[in-house]
């Protein structure tokens, strides 16, 4: 008899031996032994995860002669025959090349038919998402009420491609990426059962590079085994997958973290010499990385790590690298990765990544010399020993701004262009019906006012009216006196909500509501005299006049504590 490839030869033809899939297997099973099974399932995943293989197992056990049965016996005359497709009752067929309307409509009208040889006429349809529309508009009354005779089994690697109409249709189950670890228990029963010598490690690499497939893994596995000739080595094994050693890998991750460029740079250009693909090389280097970030993270989860063979030397190296170092590296190379895509130079991204990676400080420690940490602390005590001699003492009258040469301090410049203009009606409206004593209860408040800023606070409100003044009051309004421009415009435009805050405030201290009328101290002086030249001015106007012109730090005390506690003497 020719010679068979492992996957065929070693296809399962029970449950059991469909590996990683317990959670579908499980309820098939259960199904069969209630007699509860459906008239038509979607077997959907991957490939090489057994969907066609546990579809021909189900149509023997739900045929078997011994049925009820969890099991295919594989011994009466229904099993041999189906699984050497010598029973026509169970139909295999490729959607690929059969697709079109003539063949649905070829199995809708024999599906009338009762099977001649077993119980149930089933139907494989595999790659059933290859399917055109007007197919599975044929398919459609068919899979919803077949005879009671017959099963519909679609398995497909694609179901996103599938009508809604079809799937509702049907039990669904979905088919999962076979584990490493099961891929390579399953591995080691064929590697017994055909008397082959295999070298530890190799059967972990080879499933590795089998991306969750049992039937790549097998093919995989096979293809070793006629390189190999007596012996199956991991090096053989690395060589036929085009999979790197994890110490090479390790090698690279190490120079990387210790910033060696050289050494980087030699062991990149010793593997890709050696024929391995670059794009490959760099998706090894990000599962290292992320696996060792995992590690790290948590050590007693190895089950979760996907390539990585936890050894000395990847142990040693997690101890020494920090997260931010392996964030910063699986971005850096995934990045990498996705642009190898686009080019026909795959390893120029490579070594610019490498090198970007090595000039890094991600991973670095910050260092610093005993002299500047000494300098930095005695900086520090002379700064706090200068703030508590002025928290004592106060700042000296020498250092400080006189009175006088705050009264002629130069007056900030405006842009007439696109500076402030005060609302001079409203302000004069304020004026005609000004009078001290209103005047005198907003100073008053003042700095109460101020004090629940901060208590509220709210710094910056605080802050622009550290250099306001209350300058005239009427009942329901009085005008702010702002020593800058800037600061007058943002309390008008009220972006921030001061201005409605600072309204708000002052009625619940002066039981009323007030209006603020805001006016720069360049334009005040100007429009005080316009106001006194138009009105005689009357004994109210002539107060506040007074009241504009007090000494600047008698208006800031009363700023500060309010009037009733002030006692002014000449």
């Amino acid at each position: 008899m020719s010679y068979q490839a492992l996957y065929r030869v070693f296809r399962p033809q029970v449950f059991e031996d469909v590996v990683g899939q317990e959670h579908i297997t499980k309820t098939l099973q259960n199904a069969l032994l209630q007699k509860k099974f459906s008239h038509a399932y979607l077997f959907s995943g991957p490939r090489g995860t057994g969907k066609t293989s546990a579809a021909k197992i189900f149509a023997k056990a739900v045929n078997c002669e011994k049925s009820p049965v969890s099991e295919p016996c594989n011994e009466c005359d229904a099993c041999r025959g189906i699984t050497n497709g010598s029973i026509s009752d169970v139909i295999e067929i490729d959607a690929a090349s059969n697709n079109g309307v003539d063949e649905i409509r070829d199995i809708r009208d024999k599906v009338k038919f009762a099977p001649s040889a077993v119980t149930y006429k089933v139907y494989i349809i595999d790659e059933v998402h290859m399917l055109s529309i007007g197919a599975f508009n044929a398919l459609l009354k068919t899979l919803e009420e077949p005879p009671a005779h017959c099963i519909f089994i679609l398995a497909t690697t694609e179901p996103h491609k599938i009508p809604l109409t079809i799937i509702s249709r049907c039990q669904r189950f979905d088919f999962k990426r076979i584990t490493t670890k099961d891929i390579v228990g399953r591995m080691e029963k064929i590697v017994d059962a055909e008397s082959l010598n295999v070298q530890e490690g190799s059967l972990e690499i080879i499933a590795s590079a089998a991306d969750g497939g049992m039937r790549d893994a097998l093919s995989l596995l096979d293809q070793a085994i006629s390189f190999s000739g007596e012996q199956l080595t991991i090096d053989d094994a690395l060589l036929i997958t085009g999979a790197v050693s994890q110490h090479f890998i390790s090698q690279l991750a190490e120079a990387i973290f210790e910033q060696n460029i050289a050494i980087a740079l030699d062991t990149l250009n010793e593997l890709l010499q050696q024929g391995k693909d670059a794009a490959k090389l760099i998706e090894d280097m990000i599962f290292y990385f992320r696996d060792m970030l995992l590690y790290k993270t948590a050590p007693d989860l190895e089950g979760v790590l996907e390539k990585v063979k936890v050894d000395e030397k990847f142990v040693s190296l997690s101890e020494r690298v920090t997260p931010q170092f392996l964030y910063e590296t699986i971005e850096v190379l995934n990045k990498s990765h996705q642009e190898m895509k686009w080019t026909n130079h795959p390893r120029i991204f490579f070594e610019v990544a490498v090198v970007k990676l090595c000039q890094s400080t991600a991973g670095a420690t910050p260092s610093y010399a005993d002299s500047d940490l000494t300098a930095l602390t005695d900086k520090i005590d002379r700064l706090e020993q200068e703030l508590s001699r002025l928290r004592a003492e106060g700042v000296p009258m020498s250092q400080a701004q006189s009175p006088q040469e705050k009264r002629e301090a130069p007056r900030p410049q405006t842009s007439n262009k696109n500076g402030y203009r005060a609302p001079v009606g409203r302000i004069h409206e304020i004026l005609k019906e000004a009078k001290r004593p209103e005047l005198e209860k907003i100073k008053g408040k003042w700095g109460e006012l101020l004090a629940q800023l901060k208590q509220q606070n709210k710094v910056s409100h605080a802050a622009l009216l550290t250099d306001s003044e209350p300058v005239a009051a009427a009942s329901h309004a009085f005008v702010l006196k702002f020593k800058f421009e800037i600061h007058c415009k943002m309390v008008a435009e009220d972006k921030s909500g001061v201005r409605t805050n600072l309204e708000q405030l002052l009625e619940s201290m002066l039981g009323k509501r007030v209006e603020l009328v805001g006016v720069p101290d360049a334009q005040w002086g100007k429009i005080r005299e316009e106001f006194l030249r138009d009105h005689q001015p009357d004994e109210q106007a002539d107060g506040q006049a007074a009241s504009a012109e007090e000494d600047p730090l008698i208006a800031e005390a009363k700023k500060l504590v309010g009037t009733d506690l002030i006692e002014i003497k000449d």
